[in-house]
C-alpha cells in the first residue's frame, strides 16, 4: 500500500511527489501523458522557447540603432521548432531522473478514484491505460492528491468544431509554417503572447476580445500601455464572435455592427478550464462546485488553505482547483498539500500545520513576449471596487538607466505601485517592460510581509537594474 497516490504529473503533482518521497513516504504518481503537464509540454516552456528565438530575430532587426549592423536577417521556422522540441525533451528527461532519484514510483495511465479513504480503510485508485475503459491495475493508498490539471476552453461558436483552420494553443505550437495572417479569439495571456510571437515574425495579427480591454485582470492603465506597445497588432475590443466560416471570423463590434475578418489560421485562446471528470470526483464525493471570488463563480475542486478537499484523506492542487491557473501557483499548492499530507501521515493534525498554508493575495502573474509585463496584488480598479483608499505612483521605465541603455530613451514601459492611503502598506505592483517577470517576485514579498513605503525606501537594490524602479516608486508615493 502507498502512503500517497498522486493523480497528475504536472507542476503541482510532481513537486508534491518529490517532497513526499524525500520525507521517506511511499508515493505513486499516475500520469496519462508526458510528465510535466501542460506547462512543460504545451504551455510555459515551449512558448517561451519560441519567444526566445523570436526576440533574437527582433533584436537583430533593431540592432542598427545600437551601433550593430547585421545583414540578411532571417529565421528558419523548422530550426526554431527543433530547438523548442529539444528543449522540452531534455527537461522531460531531467524531470524523469529527478523523480527516479527521489524514489517516486511513476506509472503511465489515467488515475481514477474508486473510493475515498475512511478510517483504517485505504483509498482505492484504478489505473487506466490511455483510451482504455478496462482498468490495467488497482492501487491502495492512505491519502490521495488530485492534480488533474486543466484543458482549453472550446466555446460553442458555430463553424469552429472540426474546422481545420481553427486551432487551440497546443496545436498552434507545432504548425509547419508561419501564417501570413492570423486571427486570435481571446485577448488574455495566451492570446496576447501568441499575438506578439507571430507579429514579430511578420504575421498580420488580429485579436478579437469580448471585454473592453485585453488582459482583464491587469491594471487598466497598464493594459492600455501594453496594448499600445504592441504596435503591429490589430485589437478589436468589445467584440462578440458570432460564427466562423473557413478562415473568416464573423463578429459584432461594440456598436452592434456586423463585421468580419479573414486569416489563414484562427487561434482559439479564450482560456482554460479545470478537468473535473475522468478521475473519480463523483465516486469519492468531492465537491467540485468551485469558489466565489468577488462576483465571479470559478469552477473547480473546492479546497481550504491547506489544499484539503471536503473528503478527509484527499487533497487537490493546481489548475484542477480553478483558483489560480498558473504553474507557479501549482508548485506552491503542491508544496502546501505535501506538507499537510506529511503531518497527517505522521499522526498529527492539520491544525498543527498553521504556517504552511496557501495564500492567494500575492500570487504574481507574468506575460512574456517581445515586450514583457507582470503584476501582483491589487489593481487600482480592484481597490476602488473594495472601497479601499489608495495612493499610487506610476514611473516610466526610462527613469531606469539600464532600461535606457538597452532600449533607448524612447523605449516604452512603466512601473505602477499601489499602497494603502492610511498605513502605507504596499497593495499592488504592476510593470510593463523588460525583466518585469524576473523582479515581480519582489512585489509579492512586499505584499506578503506587509511592507510599508518607508520600509521599501530603505531597501538597497543593485544599480543599474530595472528593479530599482520599485524603490523609486515608493519614494514617489510619499512626495
Amino acid at each position: 500500500m502507498y502512503d500517497t497516490i498522486i493523480i497528475g504529473g504536472g507542476p503541482g503533482g510532481y513537486l508534491a511527489a518529490e517532497r513526499l518521497a524525500k520525507n521517506k513516504k511511499k508515493v505513486l504518481l499516475l500520469e496519462e501523458g508526458h510528465l510535466g503537464g501542460t506547462c512543460l509540454n504545451l504551455g510555459c516552456i515551449p512558448t517561451k522557447t519560441l519567444l526566445n528565438s523570436v526576440k533574437l530575430y527582433h533584436q537583430a532587426q533593431e540592432s542598427e540603432k545600437f551601433g550593430i549592423t547585421a545583414s540578411d536577417i532571417g529565421y528558419d521556422w523548422k530550426k526554431i521548432q527543433d530547438y523548442k522540441n529539444e528543449t522540452v525533451k531534455k527537461l522531460r528527461e531531467n524531470l524523469t531522473n529527478m523523480l527516479k532519484n527521489s524514489e517516486v514510483e511513476v506509472k503511465r495511465g489515467r488515475g481514477e478514484i474508486v473510493s475515498a479513504p475512511s478510517g483504517d480503510k485505504p483509498a482505492i485508485v484504478k489505473q487506466f491505460s490511455s483510451g482504455s475503459t478496462e482498468a490495467a491495475a488497482e492501487h491502495e493508498a492512505k491519502t490521495v492528491l488530485v492534480c488533474a490539471g486543466s484543458a482549453p476552453v472550446n466555446p460553442p461558436i458555430p463553424g469552429a468544431k472540426d474546422n481545420p483552420l481553427v486551432m487551440d494553443s497546443a496545436w498552434i505550437l507545432n504548425i509547419k509554417t508561419v501564417p501570413k495572417r492570423l486571427t486570435i479569439i481571446g485577448g488574455g495571456v495566451i492570446g496576447v503572447e501568441f499575438a506578439g510571437l507571430f507579429s514579430a515574425l511578420g504575421t498580420e495579427v488580429t485579436v478579437i476580445e469580448m471585454m473592453e480591454e485585453i488582459i482583464p485582470f491587469m491594471d487598466r492603465e497598464q493594459a492600455q500601455m501594453y496594448r499600445r506597445v504592441m504596435k503591429n497588432i490589430k485589437f478589436l475590443l468589445g467584440c462578440r464572435v458570432e460564427k466562423i466560416e473557413g478562415g473568416t471570423v464573423f463578429y459584432t463590434d461594440k456598436n452592434g455592427t456586423a463585421e468580419n475578418t479573414e486569416a489563414e489560421l484562427i487561434l482559439m485562446a479564450v482560456g482554460r478550464r479545470p478537468v473535473l471528470d475522468g478521475w473519480g470526483a463523483a465516486a469519492a464525493g468531492i465537491d467540485t462546485t468551485g469558489t466565489t471570488i468577488g462576483t465571479r463563480k470559478i469552477p473547480g475542486v473546492v479546497t481550504d488553505d491547506r489544499m484539503r478537499t471536503n473528503v478527509p484523506g484527499i487533497w487537490a492542487a493546481g489548475d484542477v482547483t480553478g483558483r489560480s491557473m498558473l504553474a507557479h501557483s501549482a508548485y506552491r499548492m503542491g508544496e502546501v498539500a505535501a506538507a499537510d499530507i506529511l503531518t497527517v501521515l505522521d499522526g498529527g493534525s492539520s491544525q498543527d500545520n498553521t504556517n504552511n498554508r496557501m495564500r492567494y493575495n500575492a500570487i504574481p502573474w507574468a506575460i512574456y513576449g517581445v515586450t514583457e509585463a507582470a503584476g501582483v496584488g491589487m489593481t487600482e480598479q480592484e481597490a476602488a471596487a473594495m472601497g479601499i483608499d489608495i495612493i499610487k505612483a506610476s514611473l516610466p521605465m526610462r527613469v531606469s538607466g539600464r532600461f535606457v541603455a538597452e532600449n533607448t530613451i524612447m523605449g516604452q514601459g512603466a512601473l505602477k505601485m499601489i499602497a494603502h492611503a492610511q498605513d502605507r502598506r504596499i497593495l499592488g505592483l504592476h510593470a510593463v517592460g523588460p525583466y518585469a517577470p524576473e523582479f515581480i517576485w519582489g512585489g509579492a514579498a512586499l505584499i506578503e510581509d506587509e511592507f510599508r513605503t518607508d520600509e521599501v525606501k530603505q531597501l538597497i537594490f543593485p544599480h543599474p537594474t530595472v528593479s530599482e524602479l520599485i524603490r523609486d516608486a515608493a519614494w514617489a508615493l510619499d512626495k
